[in-house]
């Protein structure tokens, strides 16, 4: 028997009743059981919709006006929130945004995992949810003689310009301002990449929230930044603060932001920050969490959950530029840390060195491979830490991890999804979940942050 066909069609404007979210934040509204999916709509909200697309069991609408609001409905402070594609939950309240981030996860552990008995704790927030992000990376465009800078509009490379970002910590939207202001003023034009011409591509801007320390990026197509020196000059006088001045060349035809050669122009090759007790040299191409305030609370999570007592042996996998390696080696007996970029594992080994520790040592390689080496020499650890990908952790490296039978596993993950089908596959190799711990590292923006912990069965 073949499924009715949908109740509403094309450019049809109904009035809709709201009853959920998506991970995404859309509203759902259904008509006849047909589900719509509508941006910016909350639950609890009834509104006048535009259908804009059609397909067989779902379709989606415009929100063209709030009939009845939800008592969550706040007025987004950024003026051009609706056009940039850099946030999509400011409309919501706080309390609501972290709520809806436990369902998420609570969801993904219910249908992909099959746990549904498993703990999801309510979201551990922030006070302030904005201005939060240490690191910017922002598109330059022409408009005629004028440099304009800013995020993208929602699925376009169409930039939509933006004097402060609300997400961003302050120093950035000072220093991505002040770069295109010098950059103008000296005629630097900006790169077109339909014609893979121009000049100037990205402004990246890194700031140490603890230290003060800030590090100014400029991405060309071209090997020379014109006038390097007086743009210098001019950011330094601006912002005398500023520790380092790189420019780094992309001639490539690729979305990718950063290219392989990168000169200094001013100062270090890197700036510091602190995440607790702890110091860490960025560089330019570092992995670094955006978010230090929220990123303490997570790693405090993960230490929590891995309840080192000082004799333990414990792997981390993923393990970047050693963040949460150096967490864990303040009470671990010995840490190895396993990470596929090398750059980042000799950042690794001078952010040991810059803390004095002498108990972590960091090794390139794929995690999958190394694993089954170590236990071929005998290390027998009692705790593993995978911090991977978002894609979520290689199903050969979750049978290593089987095979190596540490007592503890602690999974810090970015995606409720890769989490819960790996959780699954460690459930069936005899671990058993405890509970899972969600972190908003990315407030007004969908994304979700997750500590799990799985013990041997």
């Amino acid at each position: 028997m073949s499924k009715p066909a949908p109740p509403v069609q094309k450019n049809d404007t109904i009035e809709v009743t709201f009853e959920d979210l998506t991970h995404e934040g859309n509203g759902v509204g259904k008509i006849d059981g047909y589900p719509l999916f509508v941006p910016y709509a909350l639950p609890g909200e009834t509104g006048k919709v535009k259908v804009i697309k059609v397909k067989k069991n779902f379709g989606f609408g415009k929100l063209l006006d709030v009939t009845e609001a939800s008592q969550d409905r706040v007025d987004p402070p950024c003026p051009v929130y609706v056009q940039c594609g850099g946030c999509q939950l400011q409309h919501m309240s706080y309390q609501l945004q972290l709520d809806m981030k436990q369902k998420q996860v609570k969801d993904a552990m219910h249908k992909i995992a099959h746990l549904s008995d498993v703990p999801v704790h309510p979201t551990i927030g922030m006070e302030d949810p904005w201005y939060y992000r240490n690191k910017v990376q922002i598109p330059v465009g022409q408009d005629g003689e004028r440099l304009k800078a800013g995020f993208y509009r929602k699925r376009s490379h169409e930039i939509i310009e933006m004097d402060t970002c609300m997400i961003q910590d302050e120093h950035n939207n000072r220093m991505v301002e002040a770069v295109r202001r010098i950059a103008e003023k000296y005629g630097v034009e900006a790169y077109n990449e339909e014609k893979h011409r121009g000049v100037l591509r990205h402004i990246m801007v890194r700031t140490g929230q603890t230290t003060g320390d800030v590090m100014v990026v400029m991405v060309t197509r071209t090997k020379q930044l014109p006038y390097a020196e007086q743009i210098v000059e001019e950011i330094r006088e601006t912002y005398p603060n500023v520790k380092s001045i790189v420019h780094n060349v992309n001639s490539k035809k690729t979305n990718v932001i950063l290219g392989d050669k990168t000169t200094v122009l001013y100062g270090d090759d890197y700036i510091v920050d602190r995440i607790g007790d702890i110091e860490f040299k960025i560089s330019p191409k570092s992995f670094y969490q955006v978010n230090p305030v929220q990123t303490k609370k997570l790693y405090d999570q993960a230490l929590a959950y891995a309840d080192l007592k000082g004799h333990e042996t414990v792997i981390d996998a993923y393990s970047g530029i050693g963040t949460i390696s150096l967490f864990l080696a303040q009470q671990a007996k010995k840490v190895y840390g396993v990470e596929i970029v090398a750059p980042a594992v000799t950042d690794a080994k001078k952010n040991a060195k810059l803390n004095g520790m002498n108990n972590a040592e960091f090794f390139v390689g794929e995690a999958e491979k190394v694993f089954p080496w170590w236990k071929s020499q005998g290390l027998d650890p009692d705790v593993i830490v995978v911090d991977p990908p978002r894609k979520g952790c290689d199903e050969e490296l979750l049978k290593a991890m089987i095979e190596m039978q540490p007592e503890k596993i602690v999974y810090v993950s970015c995606s409720p999804s890769t989490l819960a089908r790996d959780l699954r596959i460690l459930e069936d190799g005899g671990f058993e979940t405890q509970e899972v711990q969600p972190v908003d590292m990315f407030p007004q923006t969908g994304h979700i942050e997750n500590v799990a912990w799985l013990k041997r069965k």
